[in-house]
């Protein structure tokens, strides 16, 4: 599957983010204060959250480094970043900030931030090598980056979703690739300069029991089908074929989505003294 255009791409993937109703649920909620917890943030440090939604990383990152310390939270989603600034106005946060900046274009100053940020989101940039490189050349001699992904079989509802519209003459990309496998994050990290990487895998799976929203959130993903013109005989059939699917392999409590993360964790090497 292509897009015609990088722009439509980046169009499609706010289509996506402006038509959730209900980012802040248990899953990303509960992603982005583990990975905040596992960089381990002290008390003073500079942090940038990359892509950072309605804030959830962002806010507890900013919990962490205190009045001493500061957060800068960018997104190229309005609409996400107007609620990240409606809630810290409700906390009363004067130690973080909000940006508009596209990830994959934002120019960053080398040595900046003691810590950069990225919560189930990097799978979306364009260009993830080139982006971690940026994020290494922005950080501090010491400084760490934290992201999270997801295992390449993972999210099993949407694996499924690809087998399905393959037979209606779509292929969709397993967006996680690249990453999906702890083997493969430590060696593109290495492989850009960054050392003592550690890799926390954690389940945050469910049993699915409502597979309308299952096919909802994967048709209108940017990795679903919102620039196929399918009419709507089609469109439903592959739909109903979908459901078939999962009845097929439900038990009793429901469909198991599996759901692996990878909360990865790596550091910028120190300067060496003379």
């Amino acid at each position: 599957m292509t897009y015609s255009s990088l722009s439509d791409y980046k169009q499609q993937i706010l289509n996506d983010f402006n038509s959730r109703t209900n980012y802040e649920n248990e899953f990303h909620t509960r992603a982005a204060r583990r990975l905040v917890q596992l960089a381990k943030l002290q008390s003073g440090q500079q942090v940038l959250d990359i892509a950072t939604g309605t804030g959830l990383a962002a806010i507890a990152a900013a919990m962490v480094v205190g009045s001493t310390g500061s957060v800068l939270g960018t997104d190229f989603a309005l609409g996400m970043l107007q609620q990240a600034k409606q809630k810290i106005e409700v906390l009363g946060l004067t130690n973080i900030k909000f940006e508009e900046a596209d990830a994959d274009e934002q120019q960053l100053q080398s040595n900046q931030f003691d810590a950069i940020l990225c919560s189930s989101a990097i799978v979306y940039l364009i260009d993830i090598p080139a982006s971690l490189r940026r994020w290494h050349n922005a950080l501090k001699p010491g400084g760490v980056i934290a992201f999270s992904c997801l295992a390449e079989t993972s999210p099993t509802a949407s694996v499924l979703f690809r087998t399905v519209v393959e037979r209606y003459g779509i292929t969709i990309p397993n967006p996680n690739q690249l990453l999906g496998t702890p083997e493969r994050c430590c060696q593109l990290l290495e492989m850009i300069g960054f050392q003592e990487s550690e890799i926390t895998t954690e389940q945050f799976g469910f049993y699915l029991q409502d597979g309308e929203s299952a096919w909802a959130g994967n048709a209108l993903s940017a990795f679903g089908l919102q620039d196929v013109n399918w009419s709507t005989e089609k469109l439903e059939q592959c739909k109903q074929e979908y459901f078939q699917e999962i009845n097929k392999a439900s038990t009793e409590e429901g469909y198991w989505n599996d759901i692996t993360m990878f909360f990865v964790t790596s550091r910028k090497p120190s300067e060496q003294v003379a």
